[in-house]
């Protein structure tokens, strides 16, 4: 007897039942591998915080933000992350590199793709707590005596609650340097909005605070010192935000 095959009918049914399974897993699947990618960049935070943790321990501050230094007629910027010239080139990792493992992937949110903004360097997709944390050292020419410190670790009651590292960016790319709403550095409101999280993550961010736990929040805030030009020619809110409205999730003390 002669075997029946199938028929164009039963064939363009057959597609059709698996281009509706297909387009059911996809979504789904995508959802497991972004997930995935947000519990790896969970883990690049917490080796971070850890990192800074160790750097606290043996020199009794965390790391500054960002340092200036003459070095042989050289001025060299000495960010947390990297070290680069005035002319953009960079010379070295930053601080945090000699208290890590596997430094250039755990400095790497596997979900960000954005250019850097600052300098030379590479970008990271994290930025770390400089409004309170991390602070700034002075520039290495006369008159600039000014050193706006951060708090110290034996200072910081709120360890719990307050972020050190977290998912950075703005409206023109990737930002390393985690500014609070509050403005207590004084700076202006486009650095300010220049410094917010980027909720990245299926509309999340991830934060390491500085009791070395790491969390995540999916609320943007514009802050108290909100303008229209600076939420979206700037921060490109609400894809990027605050991670509260005031000081609170920054302010250590």
């Amino acid at each position: 007897m002669r075997k029946r095959g199938f028929t164009i009918v039963e064939l363009l049914i057959v597609i059709g039942v698996m281009a509706l399974l297909i387009g059911i897993l996809a979504p789904a699947l995508a959802g497991v591998s972004a997930g995935g990618r947000s519990v790896r960049c969970q883990s690049n935070l917490r080796q971070m915080a850890t990192a800074a943790q160790n750097y606290a321990a043996v020199y009794d501050a965390y790391p500054a933000a960002i340092r200036f230094e003459n070095v042989n007629g050289v001025f060299e910027r000495i960010a947390w992350d990297w070290v680069t010239t005035f002319s953009n080139q960079l010379i070295s990792p930053g601080p945090l590199w000699a208290f890590s493992n596997n430094p250039d992937d755990v400095q790497q949110c596997p979900d960000c793709n954005s250019s850097a903004t600052f300098g030379g360097d590479p970008y990271t997709g994290y930025n770390y707590n400089t409004s309170f944390i991390g602070g700034e050292a002075p520039f290495p020419l006369t008159g600039w005596d000014h050193v706006r410190r951060g708090v110290p670790p034996h200072a910081c009651r709120r360890s719990s609650q307050c972020a050190m590292f977290g998912d950075g960016g703005w409206k023109s790319g990737a930002n390393k340097f985690m500014r609070a709403p509050g403005n207590s550095e004084g700076i202006s409101l486009a650095i300010l909005y220049g410094g917010g999280q980027a909720f990245r993550h299926g509309h999340t961010t991830n934060v390491a605070f500085i009791d070395g736990h790491v969390g995540s929040a999916d609320q943007p805030h514009q802050g108290a010192l909100a303008t229209p030009s600076n939420l979206s020619q700037i921060m490109d809110f609400p894809h990027n935000g605050f991670l509260s409205q005031d000081d609170r999730m920054y302010d250590p003390r």
